[in-house]
């Protein structure tokens, strides 16, 4: 009855069930550079240049600058490379995957009117991978911190009827019950309490005070971490060139989130004093979201060489819905040996849909062109991570997240750099790029540097591209959001090589 009397207030809280932190806001705010191998190579500069489908999702005016329709499709083999420092250990990991990433297509249709300064018009549709989600990689090491202090951070100040199966449930049931009468944080607590590593003060159900069974010393533990998925975006452009000096263009963007995360926690100790010495803790995530978001851009052509660029991207407006499911399993020596136990409720969580709001940004762009030799370009791009929100704000979690999120995140700017030099039908291409972390504290997330060649090749009508591109940054992993903070630093490299198929239509 005790449960039952609170389901109004348990429905109603249940946005706070799940606890979505800021490293969700920022996983979902980022965009990486993909696109075709001719956009790759020169490290995504396309503000001010267009021509490119890729280009359309930098600036939404950068399709005007087709002169024929135009459509290309673009294969990707990306590896990620990872060297994982936790404490005293290291380890290495790599993980691979080939895609399609890129293709679209510009209609382009232009003006018999003479007397019209409207040059032309295009339509165009184009998808674009803006993020790859696919890692894995393993921290090892000995440690003075136990997971006894994650279920700890949970239990204190709850009651023990509150965390703890009532006579005659099984595990399945009260982990359910738990989760929606109480919540997340208390469903974390009952696998403490239930698996022995949590000891009551009393075994009351007014209790709300716990101590560890794991007595304190030194702790082996091994994190294993995988995630699949990726952050796609169609965007549905349109565009128009005024005079022989001006293009304008707008995208109407979809964006679609597919996220899975599997980690696997594992400690063993020999302290003195410890009743439980081995433990183990699988979490499972699975995150799906769509959303929307618009550009508006411009370039201009100052001279017959200098072009500008500049563009809006608006906030992008996400809802998001995810899944859990949770194990854990101890060893504890009660004096005549060990006895295994395993905590698998068998249920999966599905928690009430959130709304993400991700950051603006604005581009500015300049490139000159050297007639039919070759090109220089230069974009800065501008985006406050503060902006970025979990919505509704009127919610006390989501708000505290939001002040956590201005406190910790700040405007980072993003420099590209691309070239290109044609002879006769070949193209070598050449780019760099660097991304300021979007932390004030850029050592928990490091700035983001990378550099990029290419090569294409121009039959007429029909254009083969390939580009190898690599960026490097350096974070620390946080293995919990509570309790168990420390972190593993990686070191990670991305290196991809693109092939892009472009052809007139």
């Amino acid at each position: 009855m005790k449960k039952l009397t609170i389901l109004v207030i348990g429905v109603l809280s249940m946005s706070n069930i799940m606890a979505q932190d800021i490293s969700d806001a920022l996983r979902y705010s980022q965009d990486e550079i993909q696109g075709s191998a001719r956009f790759r190579a020169l490290s995504g500069a396309f503000g001010a240049l267009g021509g490119d489908m890729s280009a359309v999702s930098i600036n939404p005016a950068g399709s005007a600058i087709f002169s024929r329709s135009h459509a290309s499709i673009s294969l990707s083999g990306l590896n990620i490379d990872n060297d994982v420092t936790y404490f005293n250990g290291q380890s290495t990991s790599s993980d691979s995957k080939t895609d399609i990433n890129q293709g679209g297509a510009a209609f382009v249709f232009s003006n018999n009117n003479e007397n019209s300064p409207w040059r032309k018009f295009v339509l165009s549709v184009a998808y674009d991978k803006t993020a790859n989600y696919d890692d894995q990689w393993s921290a090892n090491g000995q440690n003075t911190n136990s997971i006894d202090n994650y279920f700890l951070a949970f239990a204190q100040g709850k009651r023990l009827d509150e965390i703890s199966a009532f006579p005659g449930e099984t595990i399945s049931e009260a982990y359910g019950e738990i989760g929606a009468f109480f919540g997340f944080g208390n469903q974390q607590a009952f696998l403490g309490y239930e698996s022995f590593i949590l000891e009551p003060d009393a075994n009351t159900d007014e209790n709300t005070i716990y101590t560890s069974n794991i007595a304190p010393g030194t702790f082996n533990q091994n994190y294993n971490y995988t995630s699949r998925g990726y952050n796609g975006k169609v965007s549905f452009n349109a565009s128009a060139q005024y005079d022989d000096r001006l293009y304008l263009g707008i995208n109407l963007n979809t964006h679609f989130i597919n996220f899975e995360r599997f980690t696997s926690f594992n400690e063993s100790n020999s302290n003195t004093g410890s009743l439980v010495t081995n433990v183990g803790f699988d979490n499972n995530l699975l995150t799906t979201g769509n959303g929307f978001s618009f550009q508006l851009g411009a370039i201009l052509k100052l001279t017959n060489e200098l072009r500008a660029g500049f563009t809006y991207n608006s906030p992008t407006w996400l809802t998001i819905s995810e899944e859990t499911s949770q194990y854990v399993e101890t060893v504890r020596n009660d004096g005549s040996g060990n006895i295994s136990t395993f905590i698998n409720p068998n249920i999966i969580n599905i928690f009430p849909d959130y709304r993400l709001q991700s950051p603006g940004k604005i581009t500015g762009s300049l490139a000159y062109v050297f007639a039919e030799q070759g090109l220089l370009s230069f974009d800065y791009s501008r985006r406050n991570f503060k902006n970025t929100k979990f919505r509704p704000t009127s919610d006390a979690f989501f708000a505290a997240q939001n002040d956590i999120i201005d406190d910790v995140f700040k405007i980072a700017n993003t420099y590209r750099v691309g070239g290109e030099y044609k002879v006769k039908q070949f193209s070598f291409r050449g780019g760099y790029r660097f991304e300021e972390s979007p932390y004030e504290d850029d050592t928990f997330y490091g700035d983001l540097t990378g550099y990029s060649l290419g090569l294409g090749y121009n039959f007429g009508n029909t254009r083969l591209d390939i580009t190898y591109d690599q960026a490097e940054r350096t974070t620390n992993n946080q293995l919990y959001s509570v309790g168990l903070t420390d972190a593993a630093t990686l070191d990670t490299n991305n290196s991809n090589i693109t092939l892009t198929l472009g052809f007139n239509l």
